[in-house]
């Protein structure tokens, strides 16, 4: 399942992470509805306290992809992460050889940072339902146009110090996080998730909502 979708459903259930991309370049007219997308999602009072930062120049790319390797050394330990041999077609295999390609190729692609100006008044975590949702319609906009999307820990870790100085991010903005987009090299979704009945209770904390799915 691939391609464009104007089905709010088809989007939502198969809006899968992709990590692997093409060499073709997402024009400027596709990028631009996917940040209009963001730019309509809510916000704490409205405040829309939020900055969009578009990285596609060749200096942000090797920037992007310092920041991305900074971070796969990270990544690797924590989820038992190695390069997998050729001949291994399990579905390990595949996701960890789709990570490690994203990687490798994080300085090719067009990417965008996405920061929220810090309120005294607000914890990070109020502050993120601020800007989560700029994230998320960003993500659902590419899907609809057939894009692939991304979403890093490439402005976490030790790539926060230099992306913060090559976009020149002031000292009370936080960045809240980073997106890859591109065309995918595969397919879309469906998405893999827990069953909506190990999530969903009724009325109480260990009250099963059954009744609602039956």
């Amino acid at each position: 399942m691939t391609g464009a979708s104007r089905d709010i459903w088809e989007v939502l259930s198969t809006a899968r992470t992709i990590r692997r991309f093409t060499d073709r370049p997402v024009d400027d007219a596709t990028l631009t509805r996917c940040l209009e997308a963001a730019r309509w999602a809510p916000s704490g009072a409205n405040a829309q306290g939020w900055r969009f930062v578009v990285l596609r120049s060749p200096e942000q790319r090797a920037v992007v992809a310092k920041a991305a390797a900074q971070a796969l050394a990270v990544i690797e330990p924590v989820y038992g992460m190695s390069r997998p041999a050729p001949g291994d077609t399990s579905r390990r295999a595949r996701n960890d050889r789709a990570t490690y390609e994203l990687h490798d190729r994080a300085g090719e692609f067009t990417s965008v940072l996405f920061a929220q100006i810090r309120y005294p008044t607000a914890s990070e975590l109020l502050l993120g339902g601020s800007i989560f949702p700029a994230m998320q319609n960003f993500l659902l906009a590419a899907r609809a146009q057939g894009l692939g999307a991304c979403m890093t820990s490439w402005a976490s870790y030790g790539g926060e110090p230099l992306l913060r100085e090559a976009v020149g991010v002031p000292d009370d903005w936080m960045l809240a996080g980073h997106i890859v987009v591109g065309w995918p090299k595969g397919n879309h979704g469906p998405v893999r998730r827990r069953p909506l009945a190990e999530a969903v209770n009724l009325d109480g904390w260990d009250r099963p909502a059954s009744e609602l799915f039956s």
